[in-house]
């Protein structure tokens, strides 16, 4: 707190030093009116702190999208613009109720100055109207599109981090069509992201004259898809996609390969961790997801633009949860950090935290985002893209062995 330290060195000094000259009652009387004005600039000072909060799925079917991202918060600055950083983490539990009433607990109780999370997209819509309600930016940590478009009065106040589902839709479209593919099934979460993905998916489709021959649902939480697969089947695909997030989305390229499926799988960005590969195993040979540059930042070429980041805040985790532990959804959290890191400075010229005038500010400072390099490409904000991200942001990558393995266009 240096405003707090160049007080007590200098004024309190001046004081000490005038007091020679001052009678002893006298002398009381501005000690004492002395201390009482320091009493009341401690908390003042101690309020200035910057204060973020992070609504992440620890617990339940999203969990590996959470806990990544919850071990990525160590990662974080602590120090921002002369200001320290305090990160508050709450636990969604994978549920859209406990989202909302997490983010109005940061909002009204902890009153935070923004809100990282939540890992899912159901979470991170349903926290739109809460973020807005409270003037508090907020940087999504999930996929879908919807989450900031359109910017309207109340995606005002929200961003994201991770690629959008039309993004990875359309590389999805764009390699079945080298290959070939001229009929997809979809198989997906029945909840948002499962909605989103499958319109992204049909657009992208139609787009490279690919025929949508089915379209089944299955819960997070449900033990088999045998059902569902069994309809696909019956249609024949070339190729089916998977629109499911985390552990849960291993359950129907598993099934599809125990039914004797040959064709083309593909996996929604949402599987981009350790967790899902161990869970799929052999099951996921040779299947495909377009996924974040961190998955495979050692194979990138030498100049694409998040190669350096991804591979800093690589050896970073690594060092700090061990070798192969690295996840896409700690990296996503990594780029709000660095948002922030350069946001904050910048709002901290038209308010002190915890004020209003530092939430509008810092609301602006991040949609003014231009040039930003972080772990996933170069971001450039502006009042109808509050993502920033181009196509570079995004890679096609095989999954061998357990392994991911980058596929240059």
């Amino acid at each position: 707190m240096p405003r707090l330290e160049s007080l007590e060195s200098g004024n309190v000094r001046a004081s000490v030093n005038a007091s020679a000259r001052q009678p002893r009652g006298r002398l009381a009387r501005r000690a004492a009116s002395l201390c009482a004005a320091l009493a009341c600039a401690l908390p003042v000072m101690a309020s200035a702190q910057v204060k973020i909060g992070l609504v992440l799925s620890l617990t339940g079917p999203a969990a590996s999208l959470g806990i990544p991202a919850r071990d990525t918060v160590a990662l974080l600055p602590k120090q921002i613009g002369g200001q320290t950083v305090e990160y508050i983490v709450l636990d969604d539990a994978s549920d859209t109720t406990q989202a909302v009433q997490d983010t109005k607990k940061l909002i009204s109780e902890n009153h935070v100055d923004a809100i990282i999370g939540s890992s899912i997209t159901p979470n991170s819509l349903a926290m739109i109207n809460v973020v807005a309600d409270g003037q508090t930016p907020m940087i999504s940590l999930a996929s879908s599109a919807k989450i900031i478009e359109p910017v309207d009065a109340k995606r005002h106040w929200v961003f994201k981090t991770p690629q959008t589902d039309a993004m990875m839709a359309s590389a999805i479209a764009e390699h079945a069509s080298t290959h070939g593919v001229k009929t997809i099934a979809f198989i997906g979460q029945a909840d948002a992201l499962g909605e989103t993905f499958y319109a992204e998916v049909a657009k992208f489709a139609q787009l490279h004259h690919m025929d949508m021959v089915a379209s089944e649902r299955f819960n997070r939480t449900d033990p088999s898809v045998t059902g569902q697969v069994l309809k696909i089947l019956a249609t024949h695909p070339d190729a089916v996609v998977v629109g499911a997030a985390g552990t849960p989305a291993a359950l129907p390229p598993k099934t599809l390969r125990e039914r004797g499926y040959k064709g083309l799988i593909y996996h929604n960005h949402g599987v981009g961790n350790n967790d899902f590969l161990r869970v799929c195993g052999a099951d996921c040979n040779g299947t495909f997801l377009p996924a974040s540059p961190v998955l495979v930042a050692a194979q990138l070429p030498a100049d694409h633009p998040a190669k350096r980041l991804a591979l800093d805040y690589i050896a970073r985790f690594e060092a700090l949860r061990g070798a192969g532990s690295v996840s896409a959804f700690g990296s996503y959290t990594s780029d709000a950090g660095a948002l922030l890191n350069q946001a904050v400075p910048i709002a901290l010229k038209a308010g002190a935290p915890g004020t209003p005038e530092f939430r509008r500010a810092l609301r602006d400072a991040l949609e003014a985002t231009h040039g930003l390099t972080d772990t996933n490409g170069v971001v450039n904000m502006s009042a109808t893209d509050h993502l920033g991200l181009d196509q570079r942001a995004r890679v096609m990558v095989e999954i061998r062995n357990a392994k991911w393995v980058y596929q240059p266009r």
